[in-house]
């Protein structure tokens, strides 16, 4: 890293944090109840943290993006076909609007904006554009879960709508680490690869 000017603006920079919610991370939430754990996933926050702290004191803004599954009438919620092969076990109260599940872990609250979403990307039929727009959002740092996934999907999306992207490299996960190592590295083709420390010194120094 050459120096802190290459993040560019702090107060026209957003951390984006893909779907680190507690139904994805939390031991009480859905994925741990259905048996689906990553000791990588839950290190994220602890490595996140300090880049929020450091952005939102440098004037910059933190974006959670909440993945939701919206009840139908008897409850049960709405889930795209390929999520409901892969997680059978998602049901009733499972990342409800609103719920604790929902919610964005809590070592990373609070977030300056909050943005749920129904697909891998949160741009998707979503106001995450146009809040970023109104908060003069230029450069996007995304973080979050999985590097191949949700990360990737907003990522690729940003890109195309002209906002520079940055990923920490260390600030993603994927339940298979040779998955995320493949989506970094195609990534990095059109957003700025560095890890938490080095965004954390350069929005320190900046």
């Amino acid at each position: 890293m050459s120096g802190p000017g290459d993040l560019g603006d702090p107060a026209r920079t957003a951390l984006v944090i893909v779907d680190l919610q507690n139904d994805f991370l939390h031991p009480d939430g859905a994925y741990a109840r259905g048996g689906v754990r990553s000791d990588e996933i839950a290190a994220l926050p602890g490595r996140i943290a300090p880049v929020a702290r450091a952005l939102r004191a440098a004037g910059g803004w933190v974006v959670a993006t909440q993945f939701t599954l919206v009840p139908g009438r008897d409850g049960a919620p709405f889930i795209s076909p390929h999520l409901k092969a892969l997680r059978p076990f998602l049901g009733p109260g499972d990342f409800a609007p609103g719920s604790w599940g929902q919610a964005l872990v809590d070592a990373l609250q609070p977030a300056d904006l909050t943005v749920e979403k129904v697909a891998y990307s949160a741009f998707y039929m979503t106001r995450l554009e146009w809040v970023l727009r109104k908060a003069g959002v230029e450069s996007l740092i995304f973080c979050g879960i999985v590097t191949n996934g949700g990360v990737a999907s907003t990522l690729r999306d940003a890109h195309v709508r002209d906002f520079r992207c940055m990923i920490l490299t260390d600030g993603c996960a994927a339940f298979d680490p040779q998955v995320h190592a493949r989506a970094i590295a195609d990534l990095s083709t059109i957003a700025r690869p560095l890890s938490c420390a080095e965004a954390g010194a350069a929005l320190a120094a900046a």
